[in-house]
């Protein structure tokens, strides 16, 4: 690569500039002329020549949890408040700006369904403790089915409840929808009926939710011991290899193998206890326990 810089060693104007490792080097001789060059690429990643293309160097990363993705600009009023004193005439100046820009930004009915539904997603996310990627994949999830129509004629707060419920199943974390319910403040039925309704308009795979990541949340919950947590892990793993946990509600199996589980260690916790905290009933975990045991060659001390 030419430069108008020469080599002070062979006097060679053909220079290579190695980003990785931040250096001009002498294509000739391999005299280091700099170690200490900006790399001027884009820092965001792109897997594709239309990415590389569209993503700039400057600018915040967009998100899906902004109706706008992230690429508005906002008119603070914090900024102006600073000054000692501001004639009133900038004041109603800032203040049209301002009114005007949040106009802007929220054009039509869509986007103001889609702002109202994405700031929704955000306080259910809180409110559940999910990981940003969760999130990242709810917001898609409801654009996807903002885009179908498939809003139109039902609850917004059911479609949302619905798609961050989704969400976690495609995800893999441990969310209940009686968790999602209870924030959500919407009975399961109509959470179950919006969740069918997107996978099947949206024809998405959602697999089958696996017992052993309720294991290990019940038992932080019951504050059993690692042994314990681990033994229920094999528990579970064993039954799903022997398809005992066909047609069973992952919860019931995750309480059942911790109940055997603290049995066969003596860290033992009623059934009751560990009912509560999976949020089925003992009946269930007796079942689940019996036909695991039936099942299964695992001595038990009583």
């Amino acid at each position: 690569m030419s430069d108008d810089k020469k080599c002070p060693e062979c006097g060679s104007y053909n220079f290579i500039k190695d980003y990785d490792t931040g250096e001009i080097i002498c294509a000739n001789c391999g005299y280091v002329l700099d170690d200490k060059i900006p790399d001027t690429g884009p820092e965001w990643r792109a897997f594709d020549e239309e990415q590389k293309n569209k993503r700039s160097r400057v600018g915040a990363p967009t998100t899906y949890t902004i109706h706008d993705k992230g690429l508005s600009t906002m008119i603070d009023w914090r900024r102006f408040s600073y000054r000692k004193k501001m004639d009133p005439a900038r004041a109603l100046q800032i203040y049209n700006l301002r009114k005007w820009q949040r106009r802007v930004r929220l054009s039509d009915s869509s986007e103001r369904n889609l702002a109202f539904a994405l700031t929704e997603l955000s306080k259910i996310s809180m409110s559940l403790n999910t990981p940003k990627h969760v999130l990242e994949t709810a917001s898609v999830i409801y654009r996807k089915a903002l885009k179908k129509r498939l809003i139109r004629g039902r609850s917004i707060q059911g479609i949302v409840a619905a798609s961050i419920y989704l969400a976690c199943r495609l995800c893999g974390l441990a969310r209940t929808l009686d968790e999602v319910s209870k924030v959500t403040m919407i009975s399961k039925r109509e959470i179950a009926r919006s969740y069918r309704f997107i996978v099947k308009e949206l024809g998405e795979f959602v697999p089958p939710v696996d017992p052993v990541v309720y294991v290990s949340r019940f038992s932080n919950q019951l504050g059993i011991q690692g042994r314990t947590e681990e033994i229920a892990h094999k528990i579970v793993k064993t039954a799903a290899e022997l398809k005992l946990t066909c047609g069973r509600g992952p919860t019931g199996v995750a309480a059942a193998a911790i109940y055997l589980a603290s049995v066969v260690t003596g860290d033992r916790r009623t059934q009751r206890e560990i009912a509560e905290v999976a949020n089925v009933t003992e009946v269930t975990v007796r079942n689940r326990y019996s036909n695991i045991l039936k099942h299964i060659d695992i001595i038990v001390w009583v």
